[in-house]
């Protein structure tokens, strides 16, 4: 599913360093080396339908690398 975010992301957590993450082998071998982080946010995303709505994101992130695999896990309905 194509999105792009539209604003801020708010209420970032890091929930997973380092070799917490599963992932990290491909992380370093497709984007380089860095202290990688899992994250999660929640911001307004405007799907490829012209929809807009709120959603939890969750990306990882390193240093000098910035926010790679950006992917909605849920949406949020108020």
């Amino acid at each position: 599913m194509d999105f792009e975010v539209v604003g801020d992301i708010s209420g970032v957590e890091t929930f997973a360093v380092g070799s917490a993450i599963r992932e990290l082998s491909r992380l370093w071998r497709v984007h380089g080396a860095g202290r990688w982080r899992k994250r999660k946010g929640v911001a307004w995303v405007r799907l490829s339908n012209g929809i807009v709505c709120k959603a939890e994101l969750h990306w990882y992130e390193a240093h000098g690398i910035g926010k790679k695999e950006l992917k909605i896990k849920q949406f949020l309905y108020d």
